[in-house]
């Protein structure tokens, strides 16, 4: 390890709390800065600091700290051992001039030398950058690794380029190299804190960069070694040493240091201890991100007095300083439906915000419906809760826990994993660290979790149920009727879902006295006998809260309880019910209040299992299958309007539009591409869960145009799995059904999908597919659409002169179709082809065609499309400037889109625009993010581009172990696939090492 970041004593910076740098107030409003060029600034404004000599005064003073300086050593400063014969009136004029500048109280003269007062030592930002440092130092010490990560980045940050930049003189040149020897200290403790965190990957290509820029310093190399080797490249991690211990041979005539041959032993032997953590990186967020997404407590809790506190107990340990805290604590709850877990562990949960004071993160994981909550889904929406942006996040399971687990290290953090399906359910989302702790609820008692603390919950006490009776009920109605009331909470089992429904229901109807509703409960028991205890209970309480909604309440129960998803907005609700939103929200307001309805945010609302079931239930018995029909077709009609008006919004003159099913719901209206964007990713799980309901026959041409409005979800990385599955069952169905027509256009979406993911043979056969069928039943869109992802497979494959034929034939049909915007993609696509056929001139022609379009007609997210291809063109006829503004540009636009598959596929070209201008460093840089970008999405054969050009980057900045090691795992994804650039990657290997 680095140990903690210093400057030299004798420029030891001075901290706020010594008190021998009290200064006078004078130049309270001035700053300095020596972290790059030399300049002055009062009250923000820019000050002039004079010629280059002035500067070095400036700085000679500003170094000091305030200590005077004396004439002569000012001289050395400025001039070293050659001043001029009149340096001493120059230090004068100089000093003088800084003194008008500054104002005064700033520059003094003191017994024949100067002094630079400033009124606090942060107004320096060398100053300011030392006690930065060491707070996060302090923080790391701590344990506050997010913090002290955070606070070493803001020192980081005050360098501005090369320090003390363009000031002459010896003494300049001395402290330039002392503060950039002080950067390197500091970057190297900031990336050692980057690996202790997990955050591999990202210091992967931050180390490349600097190894290459600082060959011979061995702690570089060793921090890259283990950064590639928790990144799971342990051959390249080995080829590191390998080249280091040549280069130090032939520069230096030296070994590497031991611990760089330790750590290589240590790889060599696997040693487990190297591995934790072993997680891709969270990107550092400036401050550390502390998510509070526990659910509202219910105010008028009752009872469990035992259970508040033996689980308080629980989770008090995993935050103690003794012992106990020495390991994490997990608490599991289980009992039957409706017995009151969530409620438990959610006031549990809430009295212990304290001792969590790095957040809580809260998840309904849906376990006992049909489709209970995908851990990898979850661990996404964890990590991205607690700063770890979504290019960050790894595609597997067990990368995702890792990193969820190295997140969590050293902060503390209180997780509730509410209504799991059992033990295998939760074990990836459970943090693995002292500190933090797990509270879980399930009907399954999870006795084959490992330390777990179990708690089974049965029913309430008839105190207990009789007293949350009375709470909601009021004491004076209760207080009359106490054998009345004791017969309701019997006759609800002691269950609190029950019993809350029941009184919520009494409480809304204040002609009513518990005797009524005790003979109304007997009523419904009598009636539903052949149930079981537990259920008999519960479903006699929903019956009767149903059975006394007004006609407008029980009408929105049932049909809201026929959509998919975990939650639904007020406006897709709206749709369901064919209502206002002010309306549709007064009746889901409604419900809440009488328990059957949960609000899970503002503008969102769910139903408990158990309620969601029943009121299916519901429907089916009291609805017709029209009207049930009706509800699903109008929320299907809400999201493909609304998609539909998103994807138009983002492309203007598209005539995708022309060719959707028509609906007879208007959709949301965006006022802007941003809201657009916003609006499709937060409802992405809902509108893929309403596409799949869309499988009759009178749905499903609207939810396979719902996925085509969509197809940005395909394209995103954290929906793009659950986008090809959709879209996969609504082929199925078409298929199913002999829909000719819809069997087209869900090979279209199908085989978009699948291209984006990188499965190309399988694109290739649903694209002629489609592509047959849309010729078939004349379908104009699926031809121009099929005809275009051919060419782009084409493409991919080499099949040059074929993709040429499909681009061109997209182009000619996208005209006839009059959609100038759907024929800019074709033609930026062929650019591609020439470029790749030597017909360099007229790719560029191309790819400006295809660019013009998009900006005519004001695209914002395919304009970096045409950029991307025009950069690519630019840069073969190298004019290497030209492209990389293009491509940085399209990086941009890729970026603001959430689009990380064109993000990853933008930084891997930019490198190679860097390697024909020989900037390898840049290349290096670039390709490590594109592979860091692309990880789990796009597929190997892009993986294998990445790590091609990566290696030639390697191999340019001498790292040529490095180079065969990323060619070497190229040649083996290209060989599987069978892909000709296989050939290309072995003529980069040399005849010796070439298999």
């Amino acid at each position: 390890m680095v140990g903690g970041p210093r400057v030299p004593e004798q420029r030891r910076v001075a901290l706020p709390d010594d008190p021998s740098d009290a200064v006078p107030a004078a130049g309270a409003d001035l700053r300095f800065s020596v972290l790059g060029p030399v300049r002055a600034w009062r009250e923000g404004e820019p000050l002039s600091t004079g010629s280059p000599q002035q500067r070095a005064l400036l700085a000679a003073l500003l170094l000091r700290k305030g200590r005077t300086a004396t004439a002569a050593e000012l001289i050395d400063s400025v001039w070293g051992a050659d001043p001029p014969s009149q340096a001493l009136a120059a230090i004068r004029t100089y000093a003088s001039r800084l003194r008008k500048i500054l104002g005064p109280g700033v520059l003094e003269t003191e017994a024949g030398g100067y002094a630079l007062r400033m009124a606090r030592p942060d107004a320096l930002d060398l100053a300011a950058a030392g006690e930065l440092a060491a707070r996060a130092e302090r923080a790391r010490q701590s344990d506050d690794l997010c913090g002290a990560r955070a606070l070493m980045n803001e020192a980081l940050d005050l360098w501005d380029g090369e320090p003390l930049a363009h000031v002459p003189g010896p003494h300049a040149e001395t402290e330039r190299a002392r503060l950039e020897e002080w950067r390197l200290q500091l970057l190297e403790t900031r990336l050692d804190m980057d690996l202790e965190q997990g955050c591999h990957a990202e210091a992967v290509s931050v180390l490349t960069a600097l190894t290459a820029d600082h060959p011979l310093r061995e702690r570089l190399r060793e921090l890259l070694m283990l950064a590639l080797y928790r990144s799971g490249r342990q051959a390249e991690a080995l080829a590191v040493y390998a080249d280091t211990r040549h280069l130090l041979a032939d520069e230096l005539g030296v070994d590497p240091r031991p611990g760089l041959s330790e750590l290589q032993q240590r790889i060599l032997q696997a040693d487990p201890s190297l591995s934790e953590p072993s997680a891709p990186p969270p990107e550092p967020a400036q401050t550390p991100q502390r998510p509070a997404q526990l659910p509202a407590t219910v105010p008028d809790f009752t009872g469990r007095a035992s259970f508040v506190t033996e689980l308080g107990n629980t989770l008090a340990s995993a935050s103690s300083e003794s012992g106990a805290g020495s390991v994490m604590a997990v608490s599991a709850v289980a009992g039957i439906g409706g017995v009151g877990k969530t409620t438990l562990a959610v006031h549990v949960a809430h009295a212990a915000r304290a001792a969590f004071p790095d957040g809580q993160l809260y998840v309904d994981l849906q376990g006992t419906s049909p489709r209970p909550a995908e851990p990898e889904t979850v661990l996404g929406s964890f990590l991205r809760a607690l700063g770890v942006p979504e290019s960050a996040v790894p595609e597997s399971l067990e990368e995702r826990s890792a990193l969820f687990r190295s997140t969590l290290d050293g902060r503390r953090t209180l997780v509730l994993l509410d209504n799991a399906r059992d033990a295998a359910h939760v074990r990836p989302l459970l943090p693995g660290t002292a500190g933090c702790a797990a509270l879980i609820t399930g009907r399954v008692r999870m006795v084959d979790l490992v330390g777990a603390h179990l708690v089974d919950l049965d029913v309430m006490s008839p105190d207990e149920a009789l007293l949350l009776f009375t709470r909601i009920v009021g004491e004076e109605r209760v207080t009359s009727e106490r054998k009345a009331a004791l017969d309701v909470v019997a006759a609800c089992g002691f269950l609190p879902l029950a019993i809350r429904i029941a009184a919520s229901r009494l409480a809304a109807r204040r002609t009513w006295t518990v005797s009524v509703l005790a003979a109304k409960l007997a009523d419904e028991r009598r009636r539903l006998d052949e149930l079981q205890a537990g259920d008999l209970a519960v479903k006699a309480t929903f019956e009767l809260g149903y059975g006394q909604l007004e006609p407008p309440q029980s009408r929105a129960f049932r049909l809201l309880g026929l959509a998919d998803g975990p939650d639904i907005s007020l406006a897709a609700a709206a749709a369901v019910l064919d209502l206002p939103d002010d309306a549709a929200e007064d009746l889901l307001e409604s419900l809440v209040d009488t328990s059957l309805l949960e609000s899970a945010a503002p503008g969102r609302y769910r139903y408990h299992d158990l309620v969601r079931l029943y009121a299916r239930a519901c429907a089916e018995r009291d609805e017709t299958s029209e009207e049930r029909e009706a509800a699903l077709s109008r929320v299907l009609d809400f999201y493909l309007a609304t998609a539909a008006g998103g994807y138009a919004i983002e492309r203007p003159g598209d005539r995708l539009m022309d060719h959707l099913a028509p609906t007879a719901h208007p959709g949301l209206s965006f006022d802007d591409r941003q809201t657009g964007r916003d609006w499709l990713y937060s409802e992405a799980v809902p509108l893929l869960a309403c596409a799949r309901q869309a499988t009759g026959k009178e749905s499903l041409h609207r939810g396979i145009d719902l996925l085509w409005a969509a197809v940005d979800l395909a394209e995103s990385g954290a929906n793009s799995k659950e986008y090809e599955a959709t879209a996969a069952l609504l082929h199925e169905a078409s298929q199913a059904m002999s829909d000719v027509h819809g069997e087209g256009r869900a090979c279209v979406v199908l085989s978009n999908a699948r291209l984006f993911s990188g499965a190309f043979d399988r694109s290739e056969q649903e694209a002629r597919q489609a592509l047959a069928l849309a010729e078939t039943h004349d379908d104009p869109l699926a031809r121009c659409w099929a005809a275009n992802i051919l060419g782009n497979i084409a493409f991919y494959q080499s099949r040059h002169q074929d993709a040429e034929v499909y681009f061109n034939r997209a182009i000619e049909e996208f005209r006839t179709c009059e959609d100038l915007a759907g024929s800019a993609s074709p033609l930026c696509n062929l650019s591609r082809i020439h470029l790749a056929t030597g017909r360099a001139d007229s790719a560029v022609t191309l790819a400006r065609q295809g660019t013009e379009i998009y900006e005519r007609l004001g695209h914002s997210l395919r304009v970096a499309n045409g950029r991307y291809a025009l950069g690519l063109a630019l840069g073969s006829t190298g004019q290497h400037a030209d492209a990389t503004e293009q491509l940085e540009q399209a990086l941009t636009i890729f970026r603001d889109s959430r689009q990380r598959l064109w993000e990853g596929m933008a930084l891997c070209r930019l490198a190679e625009v860097d390697l024909n201008a020989h900037r390898p460093t840049r290349a290096a840089s670039n390709a490590e993010s594109a592979l860091t970008m692309l990880r789990g999405i796009g597929g190997a054969w892009r993986r294998g581009n990445v790590l091609t050009v990566l290696g030639k980057a390697l191999r340019d900045l001498g790292q040529a172990g490095r180079a065969e090691v990323c060619w070497r795992e190229a040649l083996g994804i290209y060989e599987e696939l069978g892909s000709p650039e296989a050939a290309d990657v072995r003529s980069l290997l040399s005849p010796a090492t070439a298999p």
